[in-house]
């Protein structure tokens, strides 16, 4: 059973998601919180598997809390999926580099939701669907995040495996990466899960942080999602 907390400070919307997660039958709702301070709280003591976090919310937000929770050694196993509206948040690429798994937009399809709960349960990150690779791209992509040199961490990684975490940055699947690179999604996973033990990444999404910033991927290189 999958223990998901939820964070919002809209009580219809924590409501609504309740109802569509525990009607999964693999997944239940331990807690919610209407403010990031109370989310890293009942993270800790629900001993919840996936927060669902709004970035929006009173005292403490989501990026604060999402901080607070990849900081905290006692909830490493802790995963989180920012809530946004997309259009007019700004920070999801913020949050990503803080140690969030990925993002939904609020109003997503619920059988997407439920699947997103579970691949980030999994250990996995949301950076499939075209509207994340398109976001991340952008956020990415950014002049000031462009560094001069290759990051020396680098180093650590075998010619394949750069080219594997470089498809990652594109946010194609372990599926998607061995079509790319002839090779069987089975050893497609062993390089990831290689590549961020390496790099002491939390997880894909993070690695998708580190090629941009390390310079492993150049801005505006990535492949542009159909």
């Amino acid at each position: 059973m999958i223990r998901v907390l939820l964070a919002d400070d809209q009580k219809l919307i924590r409501a609504g998601f309740r109802v569509l997660l525990e009607a999964a039958g693999d997944l239940v709702v331990v807690g919610e919180a209407v403010n990031g301070a109370q989310a890293v709280d009942l993270a800790r003591s629900k001993r919840a598997d996936v927060v669902l976090m709004d970035i929006r919310m009173p005292e403490v937000d989501g990026l604060e809390a999402t901080r607070r929770i990849a900081a905290d050694d006692d909830l490493a196993g802790v995963k989180v999926i920012i809530l946004t509206t997309f259009e007019s948040d700004e920070y999801v690429y913020q949050a990503l580099r803080d140690g969030a798994s990925g993002f939904l937009v609020k109003d997503t399809e619920p059988e997407d939701l439920i699947r997103a709960v579970r691949v980030v349960a999994r250990g996995e990150a949301l950076l499939s669907p075209s509207v994340t690779r398109r976001l991340i791209t952008s956020l990415a992509t950014a002049p000031q995040r462009a560094p001069s040199v290759l990051n020396p961490s680098l180093s650590r990684l075998t010619e394949r495996e750069r080219e594997v975490m470089s498809l990652v940055a594109e946010g194609l699947s372990n599926e998607e990466i061995a079509g790319r690179l002839f090779l069987s999604p089975l050893t497609t996973k062993t390089h990831v899960s290689r590549i961020m033990t390496k790099l002491d990444a939390r997880d894909r999404a993070q690695l998708v942080v580190i090629a941009y910033e390390s310079g492993l991927v150049v801005p505006g290189s990535a492949t542009s999602p159909g």
